[in-house]
């Protein structure tokens, strides 16, 4: 599913060069639960950048179902995020003054979908909370807001789910919780890829690659 040859990433500042990512190469198959860790400034968000195609690598090649994204246009790359990926991060990302529905609708709307309502109510109950649809983020629990996140980035039913370090601000056992909800998402047949630094974390995912100064350290 994902194939990444060579990929390196270089950012500018002024005439300095600053190498955040080089000569990565790495396949992740269809229906794969995989970890990346390093540690602060190792090129792990980078990389889970490129792969979701919200920046473009300096030089090799990043292939996504066969096709070679480096080779498409803004429009194309936004069209890819819309429909094939959903992002989860760390500070959740919500809306303070909508509430959890509202949220969750967020992206049908960017791609002009038609029942939205019901849409958003249905992948609010595959997390557990179409019980909470109304309430606002500043009335839900970590765990509670983490789960609308998730909800909203499954809405468009992409095939690659991508978690920025998505427990970060969850204490243990709402972690817990998170973590198995990814598994049985997983377990479903959708392919996850999540950034963290907690090594509890990574054991819920089949591999690890870890990464250090830009590059792959080791696989496990």
């Amino acid at each position: 599913m994902i194939e990444l040859e060579n990929i390196t990433k270089v950012y500018r500042a002024g005439q300095t060069e600053i190498p955040a990512l080089r000569e990565i190469n790495c396949r992740i198959e269809d229906g794969e639960m995989l970890s990346i860790m390093g540690p602060s400034g190792s090129g792990k968000s980078t990389l889970m950048n490129v792969i979701g195609c919200l920046d473009k690598p300096t030089s090799g090649q990043y292939r996504l179902d066969g096709v070679q994204v480096g080779r498409l246009n803004d429009n194309k790359l936004a069209e890819i995020r819309n429909k094939k990926i959903g992002f989860v991060f760390q500070s959740f990302n919500l809306l303070s003054g909508a509430t959890a529905l509202a949220n969750v609708e967020l992206p049908l709307i960017y791609s002009g979908s038609s029942n939205r309502r019901q849409k958003a109510l249905q992948a609010l109950e595959s997390v557990g909370l179409s019980h909470r649809a109304k309430h606002k983020p500043s009335e839900l629990a970590g765990g509670e807001q983490q789960r609308v996140a998730i909800a909203r980035a499954l809405i468009n039913n992409p095939s690659l789910i991508l978690a920025d370090e998505p427990t970060g601000n969850l204490d243990t056992q709402t972690s817990k919780e998170i973590m198995l909800l990814f598994k049985q998402l997983n377990e479903q047949g959708m392919t996850i890829v999540l950034v963290t630094h907690e090594p509890d974390i990574a054991a819920y995912t089949q591999r690890t690659i870890h990464i250090r100064d830009g590059r792959i350290e080791a696989v496990e």
